[in-house]
């Protein structure tokens, strides 16, 4: 007598459900994924045909979208669900993410980030070490200002040194009117870089509970 399992995959989002799938199938069938995955929570949007992934017990395998409670009563918890890529980015935001992640590499002695980004020492002030992000990765950005002409770079720019351009546009203004580009560093870039960097691994294995 043949037995066949059905056997529903379900937990929060972005955790690996769709990439177990694909995994089971691909050991036990010798066969490519089934399912698509991706690095965001909402790939998979809607309950799927079942899917095998073994011939001896014959078993199939149900992806479901991630669910999450409807309400997250504890802040650090909505925080680290965040950080795992549960939640959406910006649904939180990046900056307070990445200060929030901070806070835990350091409370945790994970120093990884400090050698990786060119830092001297271990840092608590999350806009020193997104500015170092930033000039390590080159995420900068140009702002019009609309002072005078000709360009203005602010690479080495730091927080609140980040409008210093501006501040010398003031003090120092072109001979003649018109629109000026200044380069600055972008602190929203660098912030989604350091959440990336922490959830691939580059900044060592980190255990967030």
């Amino acid at each position: 007598q043949s037995s066949e399992y059905n056997i529903l995959v379900i937990g929060v989002p972005n955790m690996g459900k769709s990439s177990l799938i694909n995994s089971l199938r691909r050991l036990h069938l010798k066969k490519g994924k089934a399912t698509a995955v991706g690095g965001e929570p909402g790939i998979t949007k809607a309950v799927l045909t079942r899917i095998q992934v073994s011939e001896k017990p014959l078993m199939y395998l149900v992806d479901t979208p991630g669910v999450l409670p409807p309400r997250l009563g504890d802040v650090e918890m909505g925080m680290k669900l965040a950080l795992c890529g549960a939640i959406h980015d910006h649904m939180v935001g990046e900056d307070i993410m990445a200060d929030y992640l901070l806070y835990t590499l350091n409370k945790q002695q994970q120093f990884g980030y400090v050698q990786r980004y060119g830092l001297g020492e271990a840092c608590d002030h999350i806009e020193a070490v997104l500015k170092h992000v930033a000039l390590a990765q080159g995420r900068t950005q140009k702002v019009t200002v609309l002072t005078g002409t000709g360009e203005c770079s602010g690479g080495d720019l730091g927080i609140p040194g980040q409008l210093q351009p501006l501040l010398t546009l003031l003090l120092h203004p072109p001979p003649s009117p018109g629109n000026v580009n200044v380069t600055m560093l972008n602190y929203t870039a660098a912030a989604y870089q350091f959440l990336r960097d922490f959830r691939a691994g580059r900044l060592g294995r980190v255990t967030l509970d």
